[in-house]
């Protein structure tokens, strides 16, 4: 098993996020193991957001080795050239470190701002991803949506075919097939599925690989967006679990409790265990308070105690 760590993007209470908020945050992720640097995407939210690949730039030079992961970029609605000008820039910037996780994006008011209509999301984003491909290596593609056929971006990244793209999907059968058809590896949500739930989407993935002449074993997976919050008080657990992520998420407790690293270690430990036990590659992980503290709490306290 692969750890990640979220940027802390969100603004949970308020608090404003700044420079070296981010760059300390990185580099103790960096020191702690974590292989994998995260950056999700939003334009508008519930809550103070800070632009996803923006805060990836601000931390290439104390990221070491890690890889730079968006988790999801959303290029229908930043458009295709511009993601694939920016995060072909970190790539390059970062001597090849960046994988690609996109997704369509769920926020229909994210759309309204954009100017992109709703009802259009899914045909544009599997256009968006051939044009990415064609932007960075030249995979020829006909898209009714993005005329990219006479573009050429330079510099290219720094990787030869450009970025590895990892397409998100929670794990219906539609979002399956269009990982298989469509990525390079598969990115599930957090708190969209469940150590059971998982194999079974693992499994229908590993079928459709078959068809469209992609190795099944070799393909990656991850899981992200995985809130966490490490503590041995069940009532700061509980609290944590009503009062932030089942408001940020609009979801009474009863549908979240149980989805998600909140607890104590040894609980904490054992789900995560449950997914190693079902091939789950990686989880990234994303603090919802104190964030330095908790990324270190999971790595010395959690992971030693996880069974992969």
């Amino acid at each position: 098993m692969e750890y990640g760590a979220h940027l802390p993007l969100i603004s949970f209470s308020g608090e404003s996020r700044s420079l070296e908020d981010i760059r300390s945050y990185a580099s103790l992720a960096r020191d702690l193991g974590y292989r994998y640097l995260c950056a999700n995407d939003h334009l508008l939210f519930s809550r103070p957001w800070l632009d996803g690949p923006t805060a990836l730039s601000a931390v290439l030079d104390v990221s070491g080795d890690m890889r730079l992961a968006t988790t999801v970029a959303l290029p229908v609605l930043r458009g295709p050239v511009p993601t694939a000008k920016t995060l072909g820039a970190i790539d390059l910037l970062s001597g090849g470190r960046v994988t690609v996780g996109v997704g369509p994006g769920s926020s229909e008011a994210d759309y309204k701002v954009a100017g992109i209509e709703f009802s259009e999301r899914w045909k544009r984003f599997d256009e968006s991803i051939s044009a990415l491909r064609y932007l960075w290596n030249g995979e020829a593609f006909q898209g009714t949506f993005y005329p990219t056929g006479d573009v050429s971006l330079q510099p290219r990244p720094a990787q030869p075919d450009g970025p590895p793209i990892w397409v998100a999907s929670w794990g219906s059968e539609a979002g399956l097939r269009r990982v298989a058809r469509l990525g390079d590896g598969w990115l599930a949500s957090g708190y969209n599925t469940t150590p059971d739930i998982f194999p079974r989407a693992l499994s229908y993935l590993g079928e459709q690989l078959i068809i469209h002449g992609k190795d099944a074993a070799t393909f990656p997976n991850g899981i992200a967006t995985m809130w966490m919050y490490v503590t041995e008080d069940p009532d700061e657990a509980a609290m944590m679990l009503e009062n932030v992520v089942s408001k940020m998420l609009n979801r009474p407790v009863d549908q979240i409790a149980g989805l998600l690293p909140i607890g104590s270690a040894e609980e904490c430990a054992a789900l995560i265990s449950r997914y190693a036990s079902v091939n789950a590659q990686r989880v990234f992980v994303w603090p919802i308070a104190n964030d330095q503290e908790q990324i270190e709490r999971f790595m010395d306290q959690v992971v030693p105690l996880v069974e992969d």
